[in-house]
């Protein structure tokens, strides 16, 4: 029993470090990285600020799904974010939930 529990840990962990690597390629290929690193600040913050600066606020998934759909201004500065048209509402949700669950 012990061994099916640690190989069912250690599944858990590969589908979870796959799912975090999927993650990263979506914000990838959506764009994302472009203005945005996980660690610094490049045009616009850290994807681990944002995640800092919304870490347990409640409606934080659907406010950031939200300004990756429709862009932003003035929130980190003056320099806005612009809309992400090609970004799918799904993908978008995704993409929040990724930079929420960043450190």
């Amino acid at each position: 029993m012990k061994k099916v529990l640690i190989g069912a840990v250690a599944a858990s962990a590969l589908l979870l470090a796959g799912v975090a690597q999927a993650n990263a390629d979506l914000a990838k290929s959506s764009g994302c990285l472009n203005c945005h690193n996980v660690d610094t600040k490049l045009v616009g913050p850290s994807l681990k600020d944002i995640a800092g600066k919304y870490a347990g606020q409640a409606d934080a998934s659907a406010y950031l799904t939200d300004k990756i759909l429709k862009g932003s201004n003035g929130v980190w500065g003056p320099i806005p974010m612009p809309p992400n048209a090609t970004v799918k509402p799904e993908d978008a949700k995704t993409l929040a939930d990724f930079i929420l669950t960043l450190k």
